[in-house]
C-alpha cells in the first residue's frame, strides 16, 4: 500500500487491512494455522479422512487416516465416524468437494486441502 492510501486511512480513522488479515478473519488462515488446527482436532478424536483414490492412498498417506475416495463418499457417508472430520487430498480440489458433502450430512469439517499441508513429514506412511 502506498503512503497516500495509508495516510487517508489514518485521517478517516479507518484501519487499513491487508488481504491476509481479511482472509484470516474469514477463517482462511495460513497453511501453518490450518495444520495446527487439524492436529488439535485429530488429537482430540476427530476423524482424519483421505479422499484420494485407494492407489494414491497406498503410495503414501497420513498415519491414522481413513481412506474413502471422494468418488465413493456420497454412498459411504455413514462409514465416516464421529462428528468432526479433517479432510485432505492431493491438492485441495477433492477435499473441497468432500467438505461440502460432509457438511451437508451434518459433520463439522476442517478442510486441510493438500496432504502436504499436514506439515509433519514423520506422520506420512509410505
Amino acid at each position: 500500500m502506498d503512503e497516500e492510501t495509508a495516510a487517508k486511512g489514518r485521517r478517516t480513522g479507518v484501519e487499513t487491512m491487508q488481504a491476509n488479515d481479511i482472509l484470516s478473519m474469514l477463517g482462511f488462515g495460513s497453511k501453518g494455522a490450518a495444520a495446527e488446527k487439524a492436529h488439535e482436532w485429530v488429537d482430540a478424536g476427530a476423524t482424519l479422512l483421505d479422499v484420494r483414490t485407494p492407489a494414491e492412498f497406498a503410495e503414501g498417506h497420513v498415519r491414522g487416516a481413513l481412506n474413502i475416495s471422494v468418488q465413493s463418499l456420497g454412498g459411504r457417508l455413514g462409514d465416516v465416524p464421529g462428528e468432526r472430520v479433517v479432510v485432505y487430498c492431493r491438492s485441495g480440489g477433492r477435499s473441497a468437494a468432500a467438505t461440502r458433502m460432509l457438511r451437508a450430512a451434518g459433520k463439522e469439517v476442517l478442510d486441510l486441502g493438500a496432504m502436504t499441508s499436514w506439515g509433519r513429514p514423520d506422520d506420512i506412511v509410505r
